[in-house]
C-alpha cells in the first residue's frame, strides 16, 4: 500500500474520535449543560453496566469458535504482555516525574492498557477494503479481521477490568486510607452517637466501634482500658500458627490489596457468556447465524454494543473541560506517556513477537501478526476514562492524556502500521 492511502486509512479513526471528544467537550459546557456532573455519572454507568458488555459478548459470540480460540492461543499472552510491559515503564516514570500518589494509577494504566479492540475494529476492516492490501480477499481480511480483533477486545476487557481497575482502585480509594486513620481518632463516649465519622465507612466499622465504646464513661476511663486490654493481651503467649492459618492470612492480606469481586464485572461476565456461545456449537446455532431461532438476542446486543465507542468518546470530551482549566498532568509527565506508548513499547513489542515467530508460537498469518505487533503501539484504552469516572479521581488528568494521546496517534500509529505492514508482507 501507498503511504499516503495507509496514512489516510490510520487517520480516519483517529479524527472521527478526536471530533466526538470535541462534542462531548461542547455539551459539558455551562451553557449548554447537557453532559453536566450528574448526566455523565448516569452515562458513565450505562456504559458500564448496558453498553461495554453489550459490544464485548456480542462480538465474540458472532466470531469465535472452538476451532479459532484453540489457534489464537498467543494472542491473550501477547497483550499480557503489553499490560506488564507497559506497567514496568508506568512505575517508572511516576518515579522520575514524581507524579503524585493519587495520580499513580491512571499513569500506570495509561501506560498498561491499550485500545486493542475500539480502534482496531475501524482500522482492520478499513486496511482489508484497500485494493492492493497485503492480507488478500477483501471479504476473507475482513471476516478473519473481525474475529481477531472481536478476541483482542474481550481478551483486553478482562484485562482491564481486573488488572488495571484494581490499581487505580488502590491508588484513588481515599476511603480506605481515612478508615486506617479511624483507629486513631479520640472517641468521646459520654454519648450515644459517634462523632467525626464519614457516610463511607462500613456499617460493620461503626458496629465495632459501638460495642467496643458503648460502657465506658469518659474518655480517660476508655484509654485506660485499653491500655490494660493492651498489656493483658502481650502476655497471652502466642499460638502456634498452622499452615491453614497462614494460609487463611495471606488470603485476607490479598482481599484487602485487590478488590476481588471485580475480577467478576458486567464486561468480564459478558465475555464469559460470549465465549460459551460461541464455543458450544448447539448453543451457537441457536442464536448465531441469519437463520437461527434466537437470532434476535444477538441483534439486540449488537445494537447496544455499537453506542458504547460513542458514549466513553463523549464522556472524555465532558471530562476535558475540567483537565483544561486545571490538570495535575505536567508536560515532562505527558511526554513520558507518549514515549512509552509510541516508542518504547512497540520497539519492545517487536522483539516479543518476532521472538514468538521464530519459535512457531504465532504461526504464518501475515493478518494475524501484524494485529499482534500493532497491540504494541495503540493509543490508552478509552475505558480507562469509564474507571476514573467511576471512581471520581484523575477526571480531568484522564482527558487531557487521552487528548494527546489520540492526537499524536494520527502521526504515530501511522508510521508503526506502515513499517509493521511491510515487515508482514
Amino acid at each position: 500500500m501507498e503511504f499516503l492511502d495507509l496514512f489516510v486509512v490510520s487517520l480516519n479513526p483517529v479524527l472521527k474520535t478526536l471530533l466526538i471528544t470535541v462534542v462531548g467537550l461542547l455539551l459539558a459546557i455551562p451553557r449548554i449543560d447537557i453532559l453536566g456532573d450528574v448526566a455523565r455519572h448516569h452515562l458513565n454507568n450505562v456504559v458500564y453496566y448496558v453498553f461495554n458488555p453489550a459490544l464485548t459478548g456480542g462480538s465474540l459470540a458472532d466470531t469465535v469458535t472452538a476451532t479459532s480460540i484453540v489457534s489464537l492461543w498467543f494472542m491473550p499472552v501477547n497483550i499480557l504482555l503489553t499490560f506488564i510491559l507497559g506497567s514496568g515503564l508506568g512505575w517508572a516514570l511516576v518515579k522520575i516525574t514524581r507524579t503524585p500518589e493519587d495520580l499513580h494509577g491512571l499513569v500506570v494504566g495509561s501506560c498498561a492498557a491499550g485500545n486493542h479492540g475500539h480502534l482496531l475494529l475501524i482500522i482492520i476492516p478499513a486496511v482489508c477494503e484497500e485494493d492492493n492490501s497485503p492480507f488478500g480477499d477483501k471479504l476473507t481480511c475482513s471476516a478473519n479481521g473481525q474475529g481477531l480483533v472481536s478476541l483482542s477486545m474481550a481478551i483486553n476487557a478482562i484485562y482491564i477490568w481486573t488488572y488495571v481497575y484494581n490499581i487505580i482502585w488502590k491508588y484513588g480509594n481515599l476511603s480506605g486510607k481515612d478508615i486506617a486513620k479511624a483507629s486513631t481518632i479520640s472517641i468521646d463516649c459520654s454519648g450515644r452517637t459517634l462523632d467525626m465519622f464519614r457516610e463511607n465507612y462500613t456499617e460493620a466499622l461503626l458496629q465495632s466501634r459501638q460495642s467496643s465504646f458503648n460502657d465506658c464513661e469518659d474518655p480517660d476511663d476508655e484509654y485506660s482500658e485499653v491500655q490494660e486490654h493492651n498489656i493483658a493481651v502481650e502476655d497471652v503467649p502466642e499460638k502456634k500458627e498452622t499452615l491453614l492459618t497462614k494460609i487463611k492470612a495471606h488470603l485476607e492480606a490479598l482481599s484487602d490489596k485487590i478488590n476481588l469481586k471485580m475480577w467478576f464485572t458486567p464486561t468480564t461476565n459478558a465475555t464469559i457468556v460470549g465465549l460459551l456461545i460461541g464455543v458450544i456449537s448447539p448453543i451457537r446455532k441457536l442464536m448465531i447465524g441469519d437463520h437461527a431461532p434466537l437470532r434476535v438476542f444477538d441483534g439486540s446486543a449488537s445494537l447496544l454494543g455499537q453506542a458504547t465507542v460513542p458514549a466513553m468518546t463523549l464522556i472524555v470530551g465532558a471530562n476535558l473541560l475540567k483537565g483544561m482549566k486545571k490538570s495535575g498532568v505536567g508536560v515532562w509527565l505527558m511526554i513520558g506517556i507518549l514515549a512509552v506508548r509510541y516508542v518504547a513499547l512497540p520497539i519492545v513489542g517487536f522483539g516479543v513477537v518476532k521472538a514468538a515467530q521464530h519459535v512457531g508460537f504465532v504461526g504464518s498469518d501475515s493478518l494475524y501478526v501484524f494485529i499482534l505487533l500493532i497491540q504494541y503501539s495503540v493509543p490508552p484504552a478509552m475505558a480507562i476514562g469509564t474507571i476514573t469516572q467511576l471512581f471520581e479521581v484523575g477526571e480531568s488528568e484522564c482527558s487531557v492524556i487521552m487528548l494527546w494521546t489520540y492526537g499524536m496517534a494520527a502521526i504515530a500509529l501511522t508510521l508503526w502500521s506502515t513499517f509493521f505492514m511491510r515487515l508482514v508482507s
